[in-house]
Order: structure tokens, then sequence, then C-alpha cells
């Protein structure tokens, strides 16, 4: 019997970082079942032809259009019930603060605030430097960490702004080695993800 390929959800939140989305994408499709989920603003930097054929690609306007009439399915519950693990990349500054204060205006913040925390949620943080020393980082960082969500830390380098500092999402083979590798320990411990 072939194993059960892992069910990924990367999500995509406003961020300049989202033009690597598309290769992030890649490389989950070539290990895991992949779908993806783009806020609003993250779609200003994805190209969509760089999402692989097989990813369906799902934003906000799907969220209200899938739904007519009671009975059928949300699809905010649905897409959580279908993931073994949620990776957002990037994580915007915006989409932190909502996560870290339970709010669920978008699509990908309804995944979050249904999201099963026994099931792995993995942050890549992207932003200006100073956005992610602010002291309200910090505070948004504590809360996310006290609900088990594995954060991905950002680095340093030259900014899309301009300016030098720590705040650039991971590149996206550390992101990728990061999840294949807490999914793989998680496997040797037992955890199988096809599981409820």
């Amino acid at each position: 019997m072939e194993p059960h390929k892992p069910r990924i959800l990367l999500a995509a939140s406003g961020s300049v970082a989202a033009i690597k989305f598309g290769g992030l994408c890649r490389s989950f499709s070539e290990w895991a079942e992949v779908r993806a989920v783009a806020t609003k603003s993250s779609l200003h930097f994805i190209d969509k032809a760089s999402i692989p054929k097989d990813v369906i690609l799902y934003t906000d306007e799907d969220e209200w259009s899938s739904w007519k009439k009671i009975g059928d399915g949300v699809l905010h519950i649905e897409l959580r019930k279908w993931a073994d693990i949620l990776v957002i990349a990037p994580l915007s500054a915006n989409t932190l603060g909502k996560i870290a204060g339970g709010l669920c205006d978008n699509l990908l913040t309804c995944i979050v605030r249904a999201w099963d925390f026994n099931k792995p949620l993995f942050l890549a943080p992207a932003m200006n430097t100073f956005m992610w020393n602010s002291p309200f980082t910090q505070r948004h960082l504590d809360t996310i960490c006290e609900l088990g969500i594995s954060l991905i830390p950002p680095v340093t380098k030259r900014l899309a702004c301009g300016d030098y500092g720590n705040g650039a999402m991971a590149e996206p083979s550390v992101i990728y080695n990061t999840v294949r590798l807490s999914v793989d320990s998680r496997a040797q411990t037992g955890f199988n993800p096809s599981l409820p």
C-alpha cells in the first residue's frame, strides 16, 4: 500500500515575498498534495501562471461564491478538514496581527480561526525590519507561540524596500525542508497525517 502523501495547504498573505509563492508550491507539490490560498493583497505579487497546474488556488472570492444554500460546504471549513498541515509563507505583519487577535475577515484567517491545533501550522514572516522589531510583533509572536504554532524565522538581507535588516522571508528551500523534517520526525513517532 502506497503511503499517504501529506496534504499541505500553502497560503500567501500580502508581502512582496509572495513573488516566491509559485516556487514554493512547486517544491511542495513534488512531495505532497498541495492546495493554495492567496489573500487579496498577495495576488498583487503572485504570478498565477507560476502556480503548478495541479495546485488549486483559492481566493476570498471562492469563499463567497462556493456557498449557495444551507447544506453546502463552507470553503474555509472544507480546507481545514482537508489539510494535514498549514503553511503561511509569506506571513505579513497585518495577517500576523489578525491571527494573534483571533480576527477572521478573509478566507485565510477564517481557516486559521477554525484550525485544529493538533495539526501543524507553520508561519514564515516577511516584513520591513522596523515592522519586525516592533513591540507589537513580539506580542503577536508570544501569542501564536502559546498556540503551538511553528515559526520559520525571517532572515537578514537587503529588503524589497531598499532597507537592510531582518525581516525577509526565509528561502523557499528552508521553508520546505523545515516542514518536511517536521513531518518526517512526526511520522517516526507514530503521527499519521491520514488519520483524523
